[in-house]
């Protein structure tokens, strides 16, 4: 069965963060925070079967700098182990490889002191150098991308690194960039040995790199298996773990299913003891995984809510910011999220997802009001004709979304909700390696993206021209001044080391995203995982990744 843990306010501190709605185990398996199961100790070794959606047909990456595969970026937590940790309830960063650290006061130098006799898996200190390595490693990547890889944001403004002394390391900005601690929590930049930076970026996303962390990686097979195994001595794990110490698990097997019904049949049947879906269970697969003493687990992944970014071009129907407020009255939330998910399903509040630290909810404005939204388009001079759509100037209101096969899931609602205000939604399947053409173009209205990370800083990647991965995505979705008044509010929240002038700043932030029509968030995107029953220990970290130290088997 399922036990729901209602969403509630935690006060802002040094990482603030609201908690969000989640399915926590009961029954066969454990209680929240991964411990034993009440009458039961951790049992050794076995083999734990995890089922995943597909690999990136085009990009195939479990380099922890490169890779933003959120599938493999659980691969990565358990093979290479940060310098912090970011604890998944209050949003605070905690020591784990760097025992201590200090921030300068203008927030350009982070000295980070690292712990004594953490090792690589070839037994290679995990020293000030090797930190430095990796960070130098970052840089050469960045500049070999064009700024593209996914772990260019993490280091935004970074100079250069010092190694002060074997356990000291110094990292360098040329700009305050208060996101860096948070940052050095994250599976991107997960240390690894300095010898894997001899590797290519090619070699290291197949594979080709060692790790601190619990597990080694044995094998990586592309969309076929990918397989871990226990590193004994392993005496380092973060504090936010039960176990510190060596996993309870011998091996651990990512296989690749694409058929969703699949993957929970075989959850069923015993042939693996995870299924963890890209897109949430359906309610159908939910019931079905609860009615078999399986157990459901579930987490917002924090970062930039599943959201549309619109062309505001001239020309362009979206141009107009009235038609850009419509929407937010035409679309209903809260019915396509418990139609699409179920009737307990979190309806998303803002352009980020709810665990995300900072999040300012802007439900008010985002509330459901056809009336509201035929007055903003009739003002706009945008009225209803023919088969019960909008006209102006002989032309209908028409907005171009263009979508992949696996991002159109429930846009079929959208589209129905949209033309219930006399707004035609025009659906154009295309594949993932046409978009970035079509949003260069400009032949669309309404695109959609996300970004999971921990942090409100993820949305620079998206919005601010700067940084971002599409330009012309982040150009397009608001006018020049609208666009310099978010990059400003950036820049502050990036820029200070006063938490209070941050949460401050991020707050102003997601009011102008909605005020002035940059975002439209769709749903939140929440992780679920649906456990045998005899997986035990299961926990998610800040992320929504899956921490394998506490995993045991029955």
């Amino acid at each position: 069965m399922t036990r729901r843990v209602s969403r509630r306010g935690i006060a802002a501190t040094a990482l603030a963060v609201t908690a969000a709605l989640g399915l926590t185990a009961c029954g066969s398996s454990d209680g929240e925070g991964g411990t034993a199961a009440a009458g039961g100790e951790p049992v050794a070794g076995g083999t734990l079967k995890v089922a995943f959606w597909p690999d990136n047909p085009s990009f195939t990456c479990v380099d922890p700098f490169q890779t933003y595969w959120i599938e493999h970026r659980t691969v990565i937590r358990n093979v290479a182990d940060s310098l912090t940790d970011q604890d998944p309830e209050t949003g605070e960063i905690k020591p784990w490889l760097a025992e201590s650290w200090e921030i300068s006061p203008d927030g350009k130098e982070y000295t980070f002191h690292l712990r004594d006799g953490v090792t690589f898996s070839d037994g290679t200190p995990l020293d000030a150098a090797a930190v430095k390595a990796n960070l130098d490693g970052a840089q050469a990547v960045v500049k070999e991308t064009g700024g593209s890889a996914y772990g260019a944001s993490y280091i935004l403004g970074l100079d250069h690194t010092e190694v002060v002394d074997p356990s000291t390391v110094k990292v360098v900005f040329s700009a305050p960039n208060s996101s860096f601690l948070q940052a050095s929590s994250t599976t991107n930049l997960a240390i690894i040995s300095p010898d894997s930076y001899r590797k290519t970026s090619e070699e290291r996303c197949l594979g080709q790199y060692l790790g601190s962390g619990p597990f080694t990686l044995e094998s990586y097979k592309p969309n076929e298996l990918t397989t871990l195994k226990k590193r004994p001595g392993y005496a380092w794990g973060s504090a936010l773990s039960e176990n510190t110490g060596e996993a309870h698990l011998d091996t651990v097997e990512f296989s690749y299913v694409a058929e969703d019904s699949v993957r929970t049949g075989n959850l069923v049947s015993g042939a693996i003891d995870i299924a963890w879906p890209r897109n949430p269970f359906t309610v159908e697969d939910r019931e079905l995984i609860t009615r078999s003493d399986g157990v459901l687990e579930s987490r917002p992944l924090p970062g930039v809510a599943a959201a549309f970014y619109p062309n505001t071009t001239a020309g362009r129907p979206l141009a107009d910011v009235n038609v850009r407020r419509s929407l937010y009255k035409a679309l209903d939330l809260p019915t396509f999220a418990s139609t699409i998910y179920g009737p307990d399903y979190p309806v998303v509040a803002g352009a980020f997802d709810s665990t995300t630290p900072f999040f300012a909810p802007q439900t008010d404005r985002l509330r459901h009001d056809p009336q509201g939204a035929a007055k903003l388009l009739d003002d706009a001079g945008w009225k209803l004709g023919e088969g019960g759509y909008r006209f102006k100037d002989g032309r209908k209101l028409t907005l171009v979304h263009p979508t992949t096969a696996q991002s159109a899931y429930g846009t079929e609602l959208i589209q129905d909700q949209l033309k219930q205000v006399g707004i035609e939604l025009r659906l154009e399947v295309i594949t993932g390696a046409e978009l970035p053409a079509v949003l260069r173009n400009g032949s669309y209205d309404l695109a959609s993206s996300y970004f999971t990370r921990a942090d409100p800083g993820a949305l620079q990647f998206l919005l601010d021209p700067d940084y971002a991965n599409s330009k012309a995505l982040a150009t397009n979705a608001s006018a020049p001044e609208t666009t310099a008044e978010i990059k400003g509010l950036f820049a502050q929240a990036r820029e200070t080391t006063d938490e209070a002038q941050r949460e401050a700043a991020y707050a102003e932030l997601q009011s102008l995203l909605i005020e002035q029509g940059v975002v439209f968030p769709w749903f939140e995107r929440v992780q679920f995982a649906g456990l045998g029953r005899s997986v035990h220990g299961f926990a998610f970290t800040s992320e929504s990744f899956l921490r394998l130290n506490d995993v045991w088997k029955q």
